[in-house]
């Protein structure tokens, strides 16, 4: 039952607390607990917001301006007339856990089974029974712990300045990583673009920390033995991997390799899934939209972030021509690069977010933003993999 009362007992802020920057003619509270203020701006919508969101959120709201149906009786006729009215929506914000997340601890657990199939293909162990799948607990832990911890990152900054956010969704795929990563719904506005700063590269470092610990044990656990039919099978599929600059390095540093002369020795899946680690992080800090790389070039150039987020599909759609048309590769690569590129170009047309108070950023955070950059370009290999075979 929908209260029509100006003087409507709730809790949300009074109408004449909202001027000068809205009048309200009045105020209805719906069925799902939101605050509807009908009414209509009376400053710039920029204006407005900075005045009034601060207001709602102390009340515990999260505000935006939208135009809604509103239901009216006709005095004569006595039929309702449905109109759209401008008016501020306000809905209830929580910044925590409201109950059991079942749906995030379900798709942990598709997850958690498709990475464990995953890594008992590259320990070469047959999958016979459910049990079998355990063999590939090292890979599946890797790959779920250093996403797991990029995408905490982001949480707990969000938490911290208390900006509404889900928990991780884990996305299950059965491929042969198991995964296509895993994402938080930001269900809040941004304050300002330190926190805007904050909760972008919060994910990329913590996630980029975790994938090089990662890496350093899996250089130090023994290789993993092919079977000897996997190499006289010439359709068998093989994955080979291009290994990024900051592997290489890890590898020289640790005096570890990578690769092994004998073909029948392979490097430890634990290292494949510190590459996962470092393969989202690079393809995460892409400049545009609200990919991680998107909210902290936002945070870090204004409204100048839209002209970056605009070359980042040329550069995809080029590298991909590039690859296919110069390059001694298949076309594995070719078609990646291009897939990413119409992501790209989807995120870019849809736009940054948008901080509701937009000053500048310090120093520190500028520097520390160029600096997570060329972190993340050390991640990058043009041919990130190749599957031969059938």
């Amino acid at each position: 039952m929908s209260i029509r009362d100006p003087e409507a007992d709730h809790d949300g802020p009074s109408p004449e607390a909202l001027l000068p920057a809205f009048r309200t003619d009045d105020v209805e509270v719906d069925d799902n607990g939101r605050l509807v203020y009908y009414g209509r701006p009376l400053v710039e919508y920029r204006r407005m917001e900075r005045e009034l969101w601060p207001l709602f959120r102390e009340h515990g709201y999260e505000v935006r301006l939208d135009v809604v149906p509103d239901s009216e009786q006709d005095p004569i006729t006595g039929v309702a007339v449905t109109t759209e009215r401008q008016a501020l929506v306000a809905e209830p914000r929580s910044v925590g856990i409201d109950g059991i997340p079942w749906t995030n601890i379900a798709m942990l657990a598709a997850t958690i089974l498709t990475t464990l199939y995953a890594g008992t293909i590259w320990y070469y162990e047959p999958v016979n029974g459910p049990l079998d799948l355990l063999a590939g607990w090292p890979f599946a832990l890797a790959v779920l712990g250093v996403l797991g911890v990029h995408e905490f990152g982001h949480y707990a900054l969000s938490r911290y300045h208390d900006v509404q956010a889900s928990l991780p969704y884990f996305i299950p795929v059965p491929t042969f990583i198991g995964t296509f990563g895993a994402v938080i719904k930001m269900e809040g506005r941004i304050p300002d673009r330190k926190a805007l700063f904050d909760i972008g590269i919060a994910g990329p470092i913590a996630g980029l920390i975790a994938a090089v610990g990662v890496a350093i044990v899996g250089l130090y656990l023994d290789p993993v033995s092919v079977p000897q039919g996997v190499l006289e099978n010439e359709n068998a599929i093989q994955l080979d991997i291009g290994y990024p600059l900051l592997l290489q390095f890890l590898a020289w540093a640790t005096g570890q390799p990578l690769e092994y002369s004998d073909p029948g020795l392979v490097t430890s899946p634990v290292v494949f899934g510190a590459w996962i680690g470092f393969f989202v992080t690079f393809l995460n800090l892409l400049p545009v939209g609200q990919l991680d790389g998107g909210h902290i070039i936002r945070a870090m150039t204004g409204d100048r972030s839209e002209t970056i987020a605009a070359l980042v599909p040329m550069g995809l759609f080029g590298l991909a021509g590039y690859l296919y048309v110069f390059a001694n590769v298949g076309v594995n690569a070719p078609v990646l690069w291009t897939f990413w590129g119409f992501i790209a170009l989807g995120l870019a047309y849809v736009g940054p977010a948008t901080p509701v108070f937009d000053e500048p950023l310090d120093r520190k955070r500028i520097a520390l933003g160029i600096l997570t950059f060329v972190v993340g370009a050390l991640c990058f290999t043009p041919v990130p993999f190749e599957l031969t075979g059938v």
